[in-house]
């Protein structure tokens, strides 16, 4: 991992980085060090192929959210942003997705598949691989939490890597079955942020994939509004989520059980 840039901001500094063709960006509070260790959150991006610097303005202020309750934040440019290029396949079945919408039709499940699921299979093993090179810096330390999209991004980290100690999962786009079966193995603590009118998105889907989860404890929270316009208090609660099963979990000395079958 190479840092390539460094800003320090009120309460966070700010890095961004490259590790091989991976780029993204390292928000970590101020206080955070070899001494003072700091948990966690993974950002997801979605997938409608936006860059890294699209996506700062809307992943900042939520990194400096989270850095008050004492978490680092990374988040990482998925396959097909950027200069990255897209899984073979993706922009035909976008294609395909966007037409059966339009015209008001079911959106076939290996539409779907060939959408999402070469995406996954790209974008897992990127984060793992960030994320190992990440828990070698000494101001960082488990337990780590995922936070966003894409949701089955999400869903199949946490399936794979049991350093995913609680997600908070950002309905609005497609699932394929098989990631609906792999939900119900999961039972880490999850929380998921539905936006009821979100446009272009399948809102039965999102509310399938919230009632798969094998999580003893999981919430959803569903507001009115479009896709961007979660509202503050739902993203604050989500912080609150956080505090409770990262900074109470067993490796921060609480009492909080983390299971996963």
């Amino acid at each position: 991992m190479q840092f390539t840039s460094f800003q320090r901001f009120d309460n966070v500094i700010e890095r961004e980085f490259t590790l091989g063709e991976i780029r993204g960006i390292l928000w970590t509070p101020v206080r955070a060090s070899a001494a003072e260790p700091v948990p966690l959150i993974l950002a997801g991006q979605p997938g409608g192929g936006a860059s890294l610097e699209q996506m700062r303005p809307r992943l900042f202020p939520r990194a400096q959210a989270i850095a008050r309750s004492g978490f680092a934040t990374a988040t990482i440019e998925l396959p097909g942003a950027g200069d990255r290029p897209a899984p073979a396949g993706v922009a035909e079945a976008r294609t395909e997705l966007r037409d059966a919408v339009t015209a008001g039709l079911p959106v076939p499940d290996d539409v779907v598949d060939r959408l999402v699921l070469p995406l996954v299979d790209q974008a897992v093993p990127d984060w793992q691989a960030t994320l190992d090179a990440l828990l070698d810096l000494p101001e960082l330390a488990g337990p780590v939490g995922f936070s966003g999209g894409v949701v089955s991004i999400g869903v199949h980290l946490a399936a794979v890597d049991d350093r995913i100690a609680a997600a908070v999962l950002f309905a609005g786009s497609y699932v394929p079955r098989s990631i609906l079966e792999q939900a119900r193995g999961i039972t880490i603590p999850s929380y998921m942020l539905l936006q009821w009118d979100d446009e272009g998105n399948d809102r039965q889907m999102a509310l399938e994939l919230f009632d798969a989860l094998g999580s003893r404890e999981k919430t959803l929270n569903a507001n009115l509004g479009g896709h961007t316009g979660v509202p503050r208090h739902a993203g604050e609660d989500a912080n609150r989520f956080f505090v409770r099963h990262l900074l109470t979990s067993p490796n921060t000395g609480g009492t909080d059980a983390i299971t996963r079958s």
